[in-house]
């Protein structure tokens, strides 16, 4: 899509929201609602993606925005689900599913992820099931109601970047600990890629493998930027 406005500026709401404005107009979603911000952080973001486009608008040089939109028209719109979504990762939480072998690999999780599933016991005030290989285990029904409640509790705002945390890692445990600003993103990224390094040293890293390492990063450290704009911590 070619550019199609000259002026970007950021206005606020009777509601006291935030809202971006393209030559006075004001920005709708891509499902055509009203796209309203919660902060005057997040609002400066999502206007500076729209004022650094060229000729030619890139939706993938719009990260906030991206992230904007799929609140506005996702999350809003259908959040228990939403939230029933991101729950449901921790029934089958990564940090949970020890390797059943080598020792190196093993010992490599224990000592790395061992404490912040400590944490995550001590918040949700529940015991989590531990197992090695590929045998399923499932969790409690009141360790899966406290993962429940710990999402439920966020605003719809914060929904967003959790989902993108918890789907490319593989663990609840490390996306509420970013959320929460316990750990930062690229450290969790490495905490849920252990087994992938440990191969990488043993056999080489594959250059496909490499590049979408690459781009998963990069989606993670967009969502935590989007949820410090959101909580007005800005970066």
């Amino acid at each position: 899509m070619k550019r199609f406005y000259k002026a970007v500026a950021v206005g606020e709401s009777d509601d006291g929201s935030f809202l971006v404005t393209l030559d006075g107009r004001s920005l709708n979603s891509p499902g055509k609602r009203p796209l309203r911000l919660p902060t005057r952080d997040l609002a400066d973001a999502v206007a500076g993606e729209w004022d650094a486009q060229g000729e030619t608008i890139d939706p993938a040089s719009m990260a906030m925005m991206s992230f904007a939109a799929t609140v506005t028209d996702r999350v809003t719109p259908q959040r228990d689900h939403v939230v029933g979504e991101i729950a449901g990762f921790g029934g089958s939480d990564l940090l949970c599913f020890l390797a059943d072998g080598p020792e190196e690999l093993v010992a490599r999780q224990v000592a790395q992820w061992s404490s912040w599933r400590d944490r995550a016991e001590q918040r949700l005030e529940v015991g989590l099931g531990v197992t090695a290989g590929v045998m399923p285990i499932r969790q409690s029904e009141a360790a899966l109601a406290a993962f429940r409640a710990a999402v439920d509790r966020l605003g719809d705002w914060h929904l967003a970047p959790l989902h993108t945390v918890t789907s490319i890692t593989g663990s609840l445990i490390l996306a509420l600990a970013v959320q929460d600003g316990d750990l930062g993103a690229e450290e969790a990224f490495e905490l849920s890629r252990i087994d992938e390094a440990f191969q990488a040293e043993k056999w080489g890293q594959d250059h496909e493998a490499e590049q979408r390492r690459r781009g998963l990063l990069a989606e993670m450290k967009a969502a935590e930027r989007f949820n410090d704009l959101v909580s007005g911590e800005n970066s």
